[in-house]
């Protein structure tokens, strides 16, 4: 015959219960204050995410500007080693728009954009768009993350010592109807003899730009790197 439980026992059963409502309760505040941490490191990453982009970005513009700058100086025959060895442009130049657009898509506002050109440096810092919401946490609705990043335009070319040796092509012959034809400009004079020819070393790689022929110009990559910075 089973005994009916003393008072004892019904009084300690009853102290334990809200012990335990009160352990539940707190695990559960813990894991949803841990959600929230988590949250808010996933909004800061990607407004890293963000910076980094868009500081990419305003470093490939300007990059992309020194390609013009350069094709533009060997058309008109103009100074152009501080600009391929340097990185230096002689005009001011607009690269925070490129960072606006990249910041935005990426879910950031752009807070700051800070250009400086010697050496070629651009830092951007950028605001989360989104705040990291709700949480058992107060004042996380509003809560915003900020990223900073900086990207650097680094000019891979130096003369190149020993430029490749190239074997003179015969010259086809001509009749008397073909003179002045053919590649020969103004005065008789061949694009070779206006300007010279010029041997570069990027980054190991020989790199040859004849001015005669713009056309063949190497990809501005080839010129000068883009990365961020450490």
């Amino acid at each position: 015959m089973r005994r009916a439980p003393s008072a004892r026992q019904v009084t300690d059963a009853g102290q334990a219960f809200p012990l335990y409502i009160t352990a539940v309760a707190g695990l559960l505040f813990l894991a949803l204050a841990f959600f929230t941490v988590g949250r808010a490191g996933a909004t800061k990453n990607g407004a890293q995410t963000a910076a980094d982009a868009a500081a990419l970005a305003a470093a490939q513009s300007y990059r992309d500007q020194l390609g013009t700058s350069f094709l533009h100086a060997l058309r008109t025959d103009t100074a152009w080693q501080g600009i391929v060895f340097d990185g230096q442009l002689t005009v001011a130049v607009d690269v925070c728009g490129a960072a606006l657009r990249f910041a935005k898509s990426n879910g950031a506002s752009v807070r700051d954009c800070a250009p400086a050109y010697t050496p070629p440096s651009f830092t951007v810092e950028v605001e989360s768009l989104k705040g990291v919401g709700k949480s058992v946490i107060p004042g996380t609705e509003g809560k915003k993350a900020t990223a900073t990043a900086t990207a650097l335009v680094a000019p891979l070319c130096v003369p190149d010592a020993s430029p490749p040796k190239q074997t003179p092509k015969p010259s086809p012959s001509k009749g008397k109807g073909d003179e002045g034809d053919g590649d020969e400009g103004k005065g008789g004079e061949k694009p070779s003899e206006r300007h010279a020819v010029l041997f570069l070393d990027c980054d190991g790689k020989h790199v040859t730009i004849d001015p005669g022929h713009p056309d063949r110009l190497p990809d501005t990559a080839e010129l000068f790197a883009v990365h961020l910075a450490d």
